[in-house]
């Protein structure tokens, strides 16, 4: 996801990097020369290249616009509710660490256990980035997990979820040893299943796309609508159809397709490179939970 200052006026125009256009540059130039050809054929052989009124297309445009709508709306919401889950992982792992400041009442093995479930913490972030981005580096886990822990996580299918196992594990065997309340084990359970559903709720995004008919029906319309276009237009503007911005055009296809393409990138917020959430920056906030902000309220230094 690009972040930037807001531009000027005049650095809007020439902006790349971000833009669509380098997506849908070839179409933009195939339905240019196609106009072109159209209006070459119509004038050397009219009767061959006919055209008819224009206004017909308007049904096939107002069809057009409902399918963009309802694919904009959908893939936004899907873009938005990643945020969301994002932030809120961010936000219960903050709560998490808050939490096992009571840990720190039973001494050395208390502090030492707090110790432990922030590592996994931490180490759970960088496992879901990797989960939801394959190709990430899964070194930044080993780096926070021991020896034998490593080695489950290695067999494990849900990686990110064995770690949320572990970190119940070991609050089970801090209950059990009586270094937490039953009310203080429920507390910090309730939270790790907090990260549970978020987990789930990402993996939702990444693995259900939006419906394939809904894609092949706006691709559909759209190739078909561009493709009539120039036999519209091609008696009333002439030559000027290839650049007229009412026709299909350079500037009336970059309008089409560059809200389809990018409605395509904000549905897949987790992987898109254009819209795709910055869960990596946001992870890496989660390691700050290990690091000491005051005498009072410390916690214990955790090296990443």
């Amino acid at each position: 996801m690009i972040v930037r200052d807001r531009p000027n006026l005049f650095q809007l125009f020439f902006i790349v990097r971000g833009s669509i256009i380098r997506r849908i540059l070839p179409q933009i130039i195939a339905i240019f020369l196609l106009s072109a050809l159209i209006v070459w054929g119509h004038e050397a052989r009219p009767n061959l290249i006919v055209s008819f009124n224009g206004s017909a297309l308007s049904l096939l445009g107002i069809a057009l616009s409902i399918f963009l709508g309802f694919r904009n709306n959908a893939c936004y919401d899907r873009w938005w509710e990643g945020r969301k889950d994002w932030g809120q992982l961010v936000h219960l792992a903050r709560g998490f660490a808050r939490q096992t400041l009571v840990l720190e009442s039973a001494g050395e093995a208390g502090i030492e256990a707090r110790n432990n479930l922030l590592r996994l913490t931490i180490a759970f972030t960088q496992a879901l980035v990797c989960l939801l981005r394959p190709g990430s580096d899964e070194g930044k886990v080993f780096r926070l997990l021991t020896a034998s822990e490593a080695e489950f996580y290695h067999a494990a299918r849900n990686k990110p979820d064995l770690i949320l196992r572990l970190m119940s594990a070991d609050l089970a065997r801090l209950k059990a040893s009586g270094v937490i309340s039953d009310i203080q084990y429920q507390m910090l359970d309730i939270t790790i299943g907090q990260m549970g559903a978020v987990q789930a709720a990402c993996e939702r995004l990444r693995n259900t796309p939006l419906p394939f008919g809904y894609t092949l029906l706006l691709h559909r319309t759209a190739y078909l609508f561009c493709f009539l276009l120039p036999f519209g237009y091609v008696d009333t503007l002439g030559w000027g159809s290839p650049f007229t911005p009412s026709s299909p055009t350079p500037s009336s296809v970059w309008m089409r397709w560059a809200t389809n393409w990018k409605t395509l990138s904000a549905s897949a917020p987790m992987r898109s490179p254009s819209a795709r959430l910055p869960i990596r920056s946001r992870s890496i906030c989660a390691k700050r939970l290990g690091k000491p902000t005051c005498r009072r309220c410390r916690s214990p230094r955790i090296s990443c």
